[in-house]
């Protein structure tokens, strides 16, 4: 059994994912709620309160719900699902901070999605993924360093170390300026989202390149890149045109 604490400042939305638990979430129990930070920190005073995640609302009548969790770093030891309305910078803070989030309104699939990703007992880091989420909210145009949620664990990286991102089915690898590898359970398309506006291209259905460490393009068999690694990237002829126009623009800006 999963044990939950909400915090949600609206009543019918606390209702509305209790009984969105209880109907799609069998394995998880609600055992404590709150409507405001004051009361969220009764709730993390209470020793015989273990609770294996938590639901947060991030933005309270009484101030935003991370500053609340720095104050409490040293018994963060639950996982945290942040609960928001459609907001890009909240989006965008939990992708690269690998914390889990779902959007109101709450959808069934997307809830159980998110629940299925709750390991209990296991240590996944929650301190330190908060603190690069409040960085990120915070300051959103400054996207220096990520959270990757690998197989064997949870790595935080500077995204400036990322040389290319290669697609294999559901899982992605990303290999890194000092030749390490990581294997991501995330979709080359994710990180292609999650890395638009930071210099990064994808020039090709599996190769998502960080265009700071192309070496060449080379025109001939078809096109392709020589990547700082020496790794050469095919460009598919599909995204070629749009490949050149990125090309040029670059070329016009140096």
């Amino acid at each position: 059994m999963i044990k939950a604490f909400i915090i949600e400042d609206e009543i019918s939305g606390l209702n509305n994912l209790k009984n969105l638990l209880s109907t799609h979430c069998e394995d998880v129990k609600v055992i404590a709620d709150a409507r405001n930070i004051k009361e969220g920190v009764k709730v993390l005073n209470n020793p015989a309160l273990k609770p294996d995640v938590a639901f947060l609302d991030i933005s309270l009548p009484d101030g935003l719900v991370f500053n609340m969790l720095n104050d409490f770093a040293e018994k963060i030891d639950f996982d945290i699902i942040f609960v928001t309305a459609f907001e890009k910078y909240a989006i965008k803070a939990c992708q690269y901070s690998s914390i889990g989030y779902i959007v109101k309104p709450i959808d069934p699939d997307e809830l159980k999605e998110a629940v299925s990703r709750i390991t209990p007992g296991k240590n996944n880091k929650i301190r330190k993924r908060v603190n690069l989420f409040a960085q990120h909210y915070n300051n959103p145009n400054a996207f220096e360093k990520m959270s990757i949620s690998a197989l064997d664990g949870i790595y935080f990286i500077n995204i400036r170390d990322i040389v290319r991102c290669e697609a294999e089915d559901n899982y992605t690898h990303i290999h890194l300026k000092d030749g390490d590898k990581i294997t991501a359970s995330k979709t080359i398309k994710a990180y292609e989202e999650l890395l638009s506006g930071v210099n990064f291209y994808r020039v090709h259905k599996s190769h998502l390149i960080n265009l700071n460490y192309m070496r060449k393009f080379v025109k001939g068999d078809g096109g392709y890149l020589i990547m700082d690694d020496e790794k050469k990237i095919e460009v598919s002829r599909r995204r070629r045109p749009a490949f050149m126009e990125q090309m040029r623009r670059l070329q016009e800006g140096l």
